[in-house]
């Protein structure tokens, strides 16, 4: 990961992190895993400078030295003897005044071409990105070390390669054999492309070629990596892996990790031809051919008169419409809105599939089409009549008295009550300062705000936030969402009902979106409602969205579609929603076909390393031995990275994993396993269950040692009749569960963790995540890993992994078997404990 600009916004995360207590011993905190690498305290993500040496893998990574969020890049360092137990080593690349350190990789120089060691003693080299602070430039440079990683040296010709360009990032750089030279691999973000280079000595590099934009392209391409893999283990038949990681627009939203097969001649990286794609056929619902939308409504201005012919005035080229019309809210430019509706239908076919373009706004659950009156309660402040009143202003960011709506260079404000608000970008985003309440009790279940602004959370170095303080702490804040319209934030502050309180406004922040707009804070029984900002394509049943999908950010519309069993019989409607007024604040749709068949989008025909919604930046190893390709990856999402609920750290790797190419279901497939060695943490007896058939049913498995917060299970279901089947993990208090299970009828793995825990600091982290994955033989075949706030499932022979996050109760430890619609048998079961690599 390179750029904090692909950084999506959060949502007011209701809780701050939790505390940890002074006492807390390091790595036994509440979410603190146990058998992957964290560092001890501060921000980590993507895994850079992976690489092997004198008996040592090096894991280099992302690593802000100062605090708990992204900033102030720099290297941080880790050695291991078996991928397994690691040991923290200080800081090797720092950031400085000039520039941020980022992802990159690392290699011997063994035959010291860089001049930087000695044949005898040959150097490591460092090959990062030098993010450059004065004026963003992206540029890839060196840095060597000849005692084994321990201290680094900056090359002082950095960089070496400079095309000017503000996306140019992420080398992964390897000894190519055939031509005696050294290969780089490089992402052209924003582009969707891969760039080779070769040098002789690390130094003086040449462009071979490129490749892309290819597969999934709904985000930037990051982490690029290339690898030779033999087929089915013949040596004889090789193909190359070209790894490109992509954020937002994976599989299961935001961040993912992307593959390509094809062959490499040592300049030119060739995909293999996957063919053309043909939807299933089915009956045309809509196709906006007509001159009228027909007897679909419309409201509101977005949606024109009638179907648009491609692009409208101040649009990009639209493209992936059928036909000579679609559906396209850009009429009047993003700040329009309004909604498109069907008329009522009964759903009579098993999918509705169409297509789907415009901005990534998703429906959010709970969301209002219109900001109604506020609820009923106490208003501590509306920043009406020209003051702050008896609010304390310090440092320059709130002026004089509450703004009045957009100040100079602001891109439009909206959303806020009345004539005044909160709005610190004075003299734009370089000011900064606090606005301070006075002392108030708390004497009703919710606060509830408007605000917008720049996505910094509290506790990060330069927060954009409001803070709740109680008895001089901070227990709950919010931040915006990178948008200057205003929306309801609620907290839930019935457990500090009677306490005497105190509110804060933070703008501590000098760079992009570094200012914060508030408006309306009071007390209410009542939880104020979220207005939709949603730019999105709903499935009502019963008055309720019942499925949505939106939009990855492009003018390029794609399929999508939803899954209509569950609603067989009922009445639907189907409904197009634009109710965004910001950047992208428009939807694009076509073709609504009901057919017995899913269509399937850009993004499912793409092939990816993980399914789940917590592994991106996947790079491999360079120089293991016995020619092994180990990949790791981070195990979070830019999509709410810097809201899950840890501290003193943020940020964790996936277990390493072995790599390989198979062939399944006659096609080569990426596939991966957990590297051998993890088996030496399980604990020596573990629980095991046979032969136990269920019919529409849960049970726990009973044995002491079928529990525990980090688990390896393998487990073998057999198919019968049943529509679903699984384990259930991390079972416990209040209902807590992550559900790790096979559907028959869709064929496919899931993980649903929607009652794992926390998991409200963001909307778009409960949810389910599904990978393809066909039984083999009647059975179907899982490893899971569990850790303290996280799952790792290996389907099959490892070509279905779904890595998830999750951040259970640490009491929720226990193990249950479930069927649903039908019965299924687990054939065979072993679940170990496993020991800390910690301790």
């Amino acid at each position: 990961m390179a750029a904090v600009a692909t950084v999506c916004a959060l949502s007011a995360a209701p809780l701050a992190p939790r505390a940890v207590a002074a006492d807390t011993p390091p790595y036994t905190e509440t979410y603190r895993p146990q058998f992957h690498f964290t560092p001890q305290k501060n921000w980590m993500n993507d895994p850079n400078g992976l690489v092997y040496y004198k008996g040592e893998y090096h894991l280099f990574y992302q690593y802000n030295p100062n605090g708990n969020t992204w900033g102030d890049m720099s290297w941080g360092h880790a050695v291991s003897k078996d991928l397994v137990h690691w040991e923290e080593l200080p800081l090797a690349l720092s950031h400085d005044d000039e520039e941020m350190v980022f992802s990159g990789s690392a290699v011997v120089d063994w035959n010291n071409t860089t001049g930087f060691g000695t044949k005898k003693n040959p150097p490591m080299v460092a090959i990062y990105t030098s993010a450059y602070k004065n004026g963003g430039k992206q540029a890839q440079s060196l840095a060597y070390s000849t005692d084994r990683g321990r201290t680094w040296t900056k090359y002082q010709g950095n960089p070496v390669i400079d095309i000017g360009s503000t996306n140019f990032r992420d080398p992964k750089v390897q000894w190519y054999a055939p031509t005696q030279s050294w290969l780089m691999t490089v992402s052209l973000s924003a582009e969707h492309k891969v760039q080779f280079y070769s040098s002789k000595n690390l130094k003086d590099w040449k462009l071979q070629s490129e490749f892309g934009p290819a597969g999934a392209t709904g985000g930037v391409w990051e982490c690029p990596d290339l690898f030779p893999l033999a087929i089915d283990g013949d040596k004889d038949n090789i193909k190359w892996v070209l790894v490109v990681n992509i954020n937002p627009g994976g599989i299961a939203g935001g961040s993912a990790a992307q593959y390509f097969i094809g062959d490499f001649d040592g300049k030119k990286f060739t995909a293999d031809d996957k063919g053309s794609y043909t939807p299933p056929t089915g009956k045309v619902v809509q196709d906006f051919e007509g001159t009228g939308f027909g007897t679909w409504a419309a409201t509101g201005t977005a949606f024109g008169h009638g179907p648009a012919a491609g692009a409208v005035d101040g649009q990009g080229p639209v493209t992936g419409f059928d036909g000579k019309g679609l559906a396209n809210s850009f009429h009047g430019g993003d700040g329009a809105t309004g909604t498109l509706t069907s008329p009522s239908f009964t759903v009579d076919n098993p999918y509705l599939n169409f297509k789907i373009g415009g901005g990534r706004h998703p429906h959010e659950p709970g969301t209002v089409m219109e900001q109604g009156p506020p609820p009923e309660g106490r208003v501590l402040a509306d920043f009406e009549g020209g003051t702050y009143g008896d609010w304390t202003a310090t440092g320059d960011a709130f002026g004089t008295a509450p703004a009045t709506g957009t100040l100079p260079s602001q891109q439009d404000v909206s959303g806020f009550l009345g004539t005044g608000l909160v709005n610190t970008f004075r003299n734009g985003d370089s000011t900064t300062g606090t606005l301070t309440s006075p002392e108030f009790t708390i004497d009703k279940k919710h606060i509830n705000f408007l605000i917008g602004g720049g996505n910094h959370p509290a506790g990060s170095d330069n927060p954009t936030a409001v803070e709740l303080v109680v008895d001089g702490q901070v227990v709950r804040s919010a931040t915006g969402k990178d948008a200057e319209a205003l929306n309801w934030a609620s907290w839930d502050v019935g457990d500090l009902a009677g306490k005497q309180a105190q509110l804060r406004i933070v703008d501590d922040n000098t760079g992009g979106w570094g200012h914060l707009n508030v408006d309306h804070i009071m007390l209410s029984d009542t939880k104020a409602q979220r207005v939709s900002q949603e730019t999105s394509v709903n499935l009502i049943v019963d008055g309720k969205v019942v499925r949505s999908a939106t939009g990855t950010d492009s003018e390029t519309l794609d399929w999508a579609s939803f899954d209509m069993r569950p609603y067989a019989g009922k009445k639907a409607q189907i409904q197009v929603v634009d109710m965004n007024t910001a950047g992208w604040g428009h939807v694009m749709a076509d073709q609504f076909t009901a057919a017995d068949k899913p269509a399937k989008s850009v993004v499912q025909r793409a092939d990816w390393a993980d399914y789940g919604k917590d592994y991106y930046a996947g790079v491999s190893w360079e120089n293991a031995p016995g020619g092994k390709r180990y990949m790791i990856g981070w195990m979070n999402n830019w999509d709410y990275g810097q809201s899950v609920p840890t501290s003193p750290w943020r940020g964790a790797q996936s277990v390493p994993r072995e790599m390989a190419l198979r062939t399944v279901d006659g096609r080569i497939r990426l596939t991966s396993k957990p590297v051998g060695n993890l088996e030496s943490l399980r604990e020596t007896h573990p629980a095991a269950a046979s032969a136990v058939t269920l019919t529409s049913a849960s049970k726990p498995l009973i044995s002491p040692a079928a529990k525990g917060k980090a688990l390896d299970i393998e487990a073998t279901f057999s198919l019968k009749d049943a529509d679903r089947f699984g384990l259930k993990v991390r079972t416990g208090t209040g209902g807590e569960e992550t559900v790790i299970g096979y559907d028959t009828t869709t064929q496919e793995l899931y993980v649903d963790r929607t009652r794992s825990g926390v998991g409200d600091f963001n909307s778009t982290f409960p949810g389910v995540q599904t990978a393809p994955l066909k039984p083999k033989n009647g059975k179907v075949k899982l490893r899971i890993l569990v850790d303290w706030s996280s799952v790792e499932v290996f389907g099959g022979n490892g070509e279905a992994v779904i890595t998830d996050q999750i951040f259970p109760d640490p009491s929720s430890t226990g193990i249950e078997i479930f069927t649903e619609g039908g019965t299924a048998t687990l054939s065979d079961l072993r679940a170990w404990q496993l020991k800390s690599i910690w301790r």
